[in-house]
């Protein structure tokens, strides 16, 4: 077996052997990188040329040179040439090898790394909610536990007791309806005159169309509010867990609220207040203070998914219902439940929204039913019957006297609450599907989201304008200050905004 040279890999004319590596070298060519490094080049320990063990190899018989002065030169000059190249090439491929491995090295702590981040990132989230979503328990002494415990994270856990509807509430919630309906009286019959006209409606176009507010990965935007006295501030609700406050004039997100461990169905933008209320499937009420974009409260009141949400007039109060066959009624200062009422029914409620005088309210069934409520009653004091499947959503108009219905069924019904009867059915295509019903404020118009999206006149119930653009279902649809806008949510991810040119 021949001899090879670990450095230059050709047959050495005086092998040596490194007796730190045992590897067998060139004796020229070793005794230069001794010289100049002084270490053994494979294992990198001091090595001498004393040191360095002869092979006794049998001789090579070469030719002998010529015997010209400067041919030798010549080929000596070449050797010193490749013995360095030799020696270059070795010091590259052994820094190549170390590289390697160094970043074969850091590449796997990089990984283990992002690994330990994101386990510890999902530990602290799943910390935090459940933090959130503890409740007071009962001391050791007979003293009475407060309402509502402050947590750590600065959320309150809604209790499961009930309050009750104290003397006070209910003082203040009449109050507030007498306000309320002798402000209805001086404004009579009479139109606001900024309120755009049915000429104005049928001319809207579609202004922006904007599909950024939410999750592509999980598409789908479920629920809307407009501000009703900023209508710049745009509320959305989505299929990824989260909501959005939206600027539509400056065209910027506001607040990404994430907290929520399942979708967003029900959104409220408070009309006093920078703060909004969410409800999903997950069993609880959000409160959310926007400019934080962090959860201030949290209301566990119901046992299922939460239907229904809709804010008191006085903006003191949430009303809820749930597929628990429960509605609440809760403080959205406090968090405390003031009080929970079975539908009796045993049948899941499926929607919610309250008079805007703020004294009944009406919910939805699984069962086709749309009940009224007196609220400081407690009682069921009216059910209107006529739909046939689920009830999808309600709306009261703001004239006190309408209540506009939808089901599983292609209509929309209108009823009298003073006569508590159905005076006007607007049947639509077969295998329409209705998501959303709104007033806008003056009680003028109303808005339908389904297949697409429609807007009615009231009264004539003449329907002024129908808008196609949106690809999936719609699931929103509300209306600007005035009506001088139409907003509409849709599956297809896209909040949609209609208006004049």
């Amino acid at each position: 077996m021949s001899l090879v040279c670990a450095i230059s890999n050709e047959v050495p004319d005086h092998p040596v052997v490194s007796p730190s590596s045992g590897a067998v070298f060139e004796k020229r060519i070793i005794e230069k990188y001794i010289q100049e490094n002084g270490v053994d080049p494979i294992t990198g320990k001091e090595l001498t040329p004393d040191e360095l063990i002869e092979i006794k190899t049998p001789p090579i018989v070469k030719p002998k040179p010529p015997n010209a002065t400067s041919i030798p030169a010549t080929l000596k000059l070449l050797q010193d040439e490749w013995d360095a190249v030799m020696l270059y090439s070795f010091t590259q491929r052994q820094q190549l090898q170390t590289a390697r491995q160094e970043l074969s090295h850091a590449l796997y702590q990089h990984d283990a790394a992002c690994r330990v981040i994101a386990r510890l990132n999902k530990e602290v989230t799943a910390a935090r909610e459940a933090l959130a979503t503890l409740k007071p328990q009962a001391g050791i002494t007979a003293v009475p536990q407060p309402a509502v415990a402050a947590e750590p994270s600065g959320i309150a856990a809604q209790p499961v007791e009930q309050a009750g509807m104290s003397g006070e509430v209910i003082q203040k919630l009449q109050e507030k309806a007498t306000v309320l309906t002798q402000e209805r009286k001086k404004r009579g019959r009479t139109v606001p005159e900024e309120l755009v006209t049915q000429d104005q409606i049928r001319s809207f176009k579609t202004l922006a169309s904007l599909i950024g507010l939410h999750s592509a990965s999980i598409p789908g935007i479920l629920a809307l509010d407009v501000h009703s006295s900023d209508s710049s501030k745009v509320l959305t609700g989505g299929n990824d867990k989260n909501a959005t406050v939206f600027n539509k004039d400056t065209e910027q997100v506001v607040a990404i609220l994430k907290g929520h461990t399942k979708k967003v169905t029900k959104v409220i933008y408070h009309s006093n207040e920078d703060i909004v209320l969410t409800a999903s499937p997950d069993s609880t009420i959000r409160i959310w203070n926007v400019p934080t974009s962090q959860t201030t409260l949290l209301l566990r009141c119901h046992d299922g998914p939460v239907t229904g949400l809709s804010l008191h007039p006085t903006g003191d109060y949430v009303l809820s219902t749930s597929e628990d066959q429960h509605w609440a009624f809760s403080d959205i200062n406090t968090g405390r439940l003031l009080t929970k009422i079975s539908d009796n029914s045993n049948v899941p409620l499926t929607t919610a929204q309250l008079h805007p005088d703020g004294l009944i309210f009406g919910t939805g069934t699984a069962d086709s039913q749309v009940k009224i409520w007196d609220l400081k009653e407690q009682s069921n004091v009216a059910n209107f019957t006529g739909h046939s499947g689920a009830i999808t959503t309600i709306s009261f108009s703001e004239n006190g006297y309408y209540l506009a219905t939808a089901a599983d069924d292609a209509c929309v019904k209108l009823w009298d609450l003073r006569k508590l009867k159905n005076f006007k059915t607007l049947q639509l295509d077969e295998g329409y599907q209705i998501k959303d019903l709104c007033f806008d404020q003056s009680g003028t118009y109303l808005g339908v989201a389904g297949t697409d999206v429609r807007v009615y006149l009231c009264k004539q119930w003449q329907e002024l304008k129908v808008f196609n653009d949106h690809t999936a279902t719609a699931t929103g649809v509300r209306f600007g200050k005035h009506a001088r806008f139409v907003a509409s949510t849709s599956m297809d991810r896209t909040l949609k905004l209609y208006g004049l040119d």
